[in-house]
């Protein structure tokens, strides 16, 4: 088996370790145009070798996990050089650009859009982690237009490594992942900087941060250059997201305004269900 992984990171870097436990006689490829991120994941073991795009044309897996609008240039000169029996995937935030991307490319068969639902704030080959997807939900979309022997190859791959799939259409994914993903990670991002900007010492913060706002903050370690072309791609469902966020939050300030505790109690208390539906989640894993 011949796996390459295109961006050697946090998803690309897990799928490949997951992959080299699960099939101890895989060879891993790494392609990645940041020369020390290439180094290191071959001394960490996360890769093998190094290799170009003109070696994947006996392929059997290409991991496409670059940043979302790379992969827009990046996926179509991968399906210009592999070969037939190749299947592809992109691991993105975002599904729309990169389906119409490819929509019509005379390899699109060789294509599957996916999306694990997995992963942590940290990035590069270091946060690769074996594991990462067990019991995690990953979409797919436009499967129908995946070949059926390649997507089987695909989806069994995603099985043995623990995940559940789910199928759904590129523009219900962005709407829905907006929700909750996108705005929590804006959420953080702009705790944060409410905090920093506010508390010009860092020592008082670290004394009075306790595990809610670490908790709560930890995404705002996320990387800039990986979540910025996703909020570009996604604008617009963002966008709304925020106007209804923003909405919640403004009733908020205005009910401590006029001191009506009775209805701050009864909208956290109205949220609480969201216990509920995580405990549900937890159990489905």
């Amino acid at each position: 088996m011949k796996v390459f992984v295109i961006g050697i990171g946090l998803i690309g870097g897990s799928m490949v370790l997951d992959i080299k436990t699960l099939h101890p006689e895989a060879k891993i490829y790494g392609i990645d145009n940041n020369e020390s991120h290439l180094a290191e994941a071959i001394t960490l073991g996360v890769v093998d070798e190094a290799a170009t795009f003109a070696d994947l044309a006996d392929a059997d897996f290409v991991i496409v996990s670059v940043p979302v609008d790379v992969a827009l240039t990046v996926l179509p000169q991968v399906l210009d050089v592999i070969g037939d029996q190749t299947i592809v995937f992109e691991v993105g935030s975002t599904k729309m650009p990169v389906c119409e991307a490819v929509a019509n490319h005379p390899k699109r068969r060789n294509f599957i859009a996916t999306h694990p639902i997995a992963g942590t704030e940290f990035s590069g080959p270091s946060a690769a982690i074996k594991g990462l997807f067990q019991g995690k939900t990953n979409i797919i979309c436009e499967v129908e237009k995946t070949t059926f022997k390649l997507q089987e190859k695909a989806l069994d791959l995603f099985k043995e490594m623990g995940m559940r799939i789910r199928y759904m259409d590129p523009k219900s994914h962005d709407k829905h992942i907006a929700y909750v993903s996108h705005l929590s990670h804006i959420s953080a991002f702009m705790l944060g900087k409410t905090v920093i900007d506010k508390e010009k010492h860092e020592q008082d913060i670290f004394d009075m941060a306790g595990s809610g706002f670490e908790s709560t903050v930890r995404l705002a370690k996320s990387s800039p250059a990986m979540w910025t072309p996703i909020f570009k791609q996604n604008r617009k469902q963002v966008v709304k997201t925020l106007d209804e966020y923003i909405s919640n939050l403004s009733k908020f300030k205005e009910l401590l305004e006029k001191e009506d505790y009775d209805a701050i109690y009864n909208e956290m208390q109205s949220v609480n269900k969201i216990k509920e539906i995580l405990n549900g989640m937890n159990v489905k894993k």
